[in-house]
Formats: C-alpha cells, structure tokens, sequence
C-alpha cells in the first residue's frame, strides 16, 4: 500500500461553496482529513494538509446579489466561517486556499492555457438544463419530476449560450489505463465500480466558460474578457496551486500527487472530470481519492434547501471537541455509506462510549494507581495501517474500543481495590498491565482525539484527573 510506505504526505479536501455555512457533512470530511494527517505526522511522515473555500460561481453571485453585498465582501465574510473550523474542530491545517486568492487566480489561468495549448478547448453553442445548487448541467435521467433530486425546491436555469468546452471525449482511454493500473484508485471499491462504468460508456465534453455578461463572478478566460471559468474548472486547480504551482516547482514537485476526499456528489468531477483536465495541462494525477457518503437527517440527504443542516458548533457545544471528533467519524460502519443522524442517537453513543467507556476507565485506572509509579516501555500503535490505507477510521476506533471494553472488563474480574487490601504484590501486577493498556489507548487516540490522548498522558504521569466526558442527558 502506497499511503504507508511515503515520506511526503499531501492530503486536500474538496474545496466546499463558500455561500452555506459548514455542516456536519463537511466536518467529518475535514476531521477525517486531519486524522489521516497527525496519523502520518505520528509515523514520522513530513505532511502538507490543504482545505479552503470554493467562491465562484452563479449561487455564490446570486446570494451575493440577493443580500444586496458586494461578492468579495461576502465571500470574505463567509469563508471566516470555514477557517473558523480549524480551532472548533481542533484541525491541523496547513493551507487554507480560496479561490479568490490572487495566486490561485493567476494558477487557474495558466491551467486553462495549458489544457488550451493541448488542443482540448473549444468553442460552441449549446443549451442545457442547469441546477444551480449543484453547479452542474442536468439531463432529463438525472431529474426526479422535473426536478434536481439534491436540490428539489430549487428552479432549473436554461442555459442557451456560446461557451468553451472540454474535450472530455479525448481522455476516455487514458482515464481507463490510469483506473486499470491503480486498482484503488478510488475509495470505496463500491464508487471506483461506479466511475469505470462511466467512463466506459463514453464520455460527453462538458463546458468549461460563462458569458461574462450573464454571470460575471469568476476568473476570468485568458485571452477572452467576455467569459469567465466554469466554477468546476477553477476550483479544481486549487490542489495544484495549494502546494505552488506554477511558480516553485520544487514545491510542487515534493508534494504532488495528493490523497484527495470528496463527497459521493463529487465522483465524476473528482475522479474523471479533474483527471482528465490533468492529462491535458501535462500534470501528473492524483494519488488517491477518497470518497465519502452522504449524512441524512430525518431520513434525507442534509441540505440547506430541505432545511435539515446541522451545524458541527451545535455538536461542540453539546459534547465538547474530541467528542464531537469522534461521534463524526463513528456515525457510520463503512467508509463511503451513507450515515444516518439523529441527536437520540449519538447522544447514546457519546454516554455509552465515553462517558461510560474511555472516561470512566481513566478515572478507574488513574485512582487505582495514585500511589504507584510506573515505568512505561516506548509504545507506538500504529497497527492499524491496513484500515487507514482504506479511510477506514471508524473501524480503527472500534478496535481501540475494544481495548477499552476488555481493560474494563479486567478491573471488573480482577477486583484492583480488594486486591489492594489483601495482596499487594498481585495488586502491583494487575495496576501495572492497566496503566500500560490506558497508555497504549492513549497513543492510539492521538490522530483521532488529540486533546484526550494528552489528558490521559499528563494523568498517567501525574496521578490526577478530571472528569473527562461528564454524562450528557
């Protein structure tokens, strides 16, 4: 497996609209991100992690228009709540890229050149069906009712215009050999299945350019004032230009390609559009590309138009940082399912896991042992690479749970507090096994609940606690 054996790692997220505030849905991507992240920086790996905000684009211009605000001045004043993320999350970011920074403008360009200096940008007229929300076009099997199924209160928009496009058709064949010699190219195997049979069944070449005069917020087409970049096509480019490029190639060259996560709505644009436009600029092209399910709330996809968002600072105010790190990132059995939430639900888990769980172990275990000292051999748990290489993390938290569970179980059996009275020796033993097990744990939890990991540590060293996950009703 590629992911353990790097030295380098670079990971990004998908840049998220900048229009609706952050959700659950892109915090677990995010919090994921940055598990994989201290993860590799655990192992010793040096580690470049990039997110940011996608600001272009017709519903990012209308929200703008409709506020009556300056685009810029709201983009500003949106993406805050994005970069927010990084202290309520606890997130180890080391870019944090919009899509209206000069620098990336400047490399969105240059991408556009290339592709265009390959031959594979053209223009034509053509009218098409377009949703807004997902910023893309829609044919007539991807509508339920007449409707976009993501975003069903929202009105279809006519597109009938001269734009540039893609030619998408040429890549057909390249993107095939690159899925036929990276055999988890994609993950889940679920979506890679997926996005060959697209592919296979032919490729249509997509637009790539608005008319300025239509829709005037984005960067604009080198060489043609009257159009400005398709939201996709410009965002995309934010993974290259993150670590560099055009500029420092030796930047550039020490991090590409990237482990990439998206939501299962980004597959196309992800894993064949965005590889595609790679091929043709003469990049190499990604690592791997992870791709996560949706969250539904009440039975359906979260959407700001179905208004069931929930927002990640209502789960930090209910259960704190690393608890909300973890209730994310165990919502769901298997990576690239969807995940169903309901407070009832993790609220269960949170008094289940940690409060009765990990919490209740620490406090067992540092009182027990508040007059020994003991000497802890080096430990690194890092045994689980086969289920990181897979972005399965929830499955890593299960096996630390059962860590927790057995060394539970144990003073349960053991019965520590008698054995204090009535044989020391045996109570030094089954003390010494505990305190190894929580410092095990301890260095297991470090990617996932960083904060923990360090409480724990300065408890086991200290001999004092605090009550680290207080029963929530």
């Amino acid at each position: 497996m590629f992911i353990s054996m790097q030295e380098k790692f670079y990971i990004t997220t998908t840049l998220p609209y900048v229009n609706a505030d952050p959700h659950i849905g892109f915090a677990l991507e995010i919090v994921q991100a940055d598990v994989l992240s201290r993860w590799h920086r655990q192992k010793g790996d040096e580690v470049f992690f990039n997110t940011g905000t996608d600001e272009h684009g017709a519903k990012v211009y209308q929200k703008a228009q409709e506020l009556g605000k300056d685009v810029q001045a709201y983009c500003d004043e949106k993406a805050q709540n994005f970069l927010n993320l990084k202290n309520l999350l606890n997130l180890s970011f080391d870019s944090f890229t919009r899509t209206t920074d000069e620098h990336h403008i400047k490399a969105a360009q240059e991408f556009w050149k290339r592709c265009d200096a390959s031959g594979d940008i053209y223009k034509k007229n053509y009218k098409i069906k377009y949703c807004v929300g997902c910023e893309l076009e829609k044919t007539e099997s991807d509508l339920v009712d007449g409707c976009c199924p993501l975003h069903p209160n929202m009105k279809l928009e006519i597109i009938d215009e001269e734009n540039y496009f893609f030619k998408f058709f040429n890549y057909q064949n390249e993107l095939l050999a690159l899925y036929k010699n990276n055999p988890e190219f994609v993950v889940p195997g679920k979506k890679f299945n997926e996005i060959k049979s697209f592919v296979e069944m032919g490729l249509q070449d997509f637009s790539i350019s608005r008319l300025k005069n239509k829709m005037p917020w984005g960067v604009e087409v080198p060489g043609d004032s009257e159009h400005v970049m398709y939201v996709w096509f410009d965002a995309l480019v934010n993974y290259i230009s993150a670590i560099g490029w055009p500029e420092s190639e030796e930047s550039f060259g020490k991090w590409w390609p990237a482990v990439q996560l998206a939501g299962k709505d980004n597959l196309r644009q992800q894993s064949a559009m965005w590889q595609a436009m790679l091929f043709s600029a003469g990049i190499e092209n990604s690592k791997q590309i992870f791709i996560n399910g949706f969250v539904n709330v009440g039975g359906q996809k979260m959407s700001k138009s179905l208004g069931n968002v929930v927002s990640p600072n209502d789960l930090v105010e209910k259960f704190g940082v690393d608890a909300t790190r973890y209730l994310l990132l165990t919502m769901g059995d298997n990576f690239g399912e969807d995940m169903d939430f309901t407070w009832e639900r993790i609220t269960e888990k949170y008094n289940a896991d940690l409060a009765n769980g990990l919490g209740n172990l620490v406090s067992r275990v540092i009182k027990l042992s508040e007059n020994m000292d003991v000497e802890y051999p080096k430990v690194k748990y890092l045994k689980m690479e086969e289920l990181f290489n897979h972005m399965e993390l929830s499955r890593g938290l299960q096996e630390i749970w059962k860590s927790i569970n057995e060394a539970n179980k144990y003073i349960t059996d053991t019965e520590p507090w008698k054995l204090a009275k009535e044989d020391e020796n045996k109570f030094r033993e089954v003390m010494n096994k505990l305190s190894f097990d929580l410092k095990v744990i301890s260095d297991a939890l470090i990617p996932f609940m960083p904060d923990t990991a360090d409480k724990i540590k300065t408890a086991l060293e200290t001999k004092q606690t605090e009550i680290l996950f207080p029963r929530i009703k």
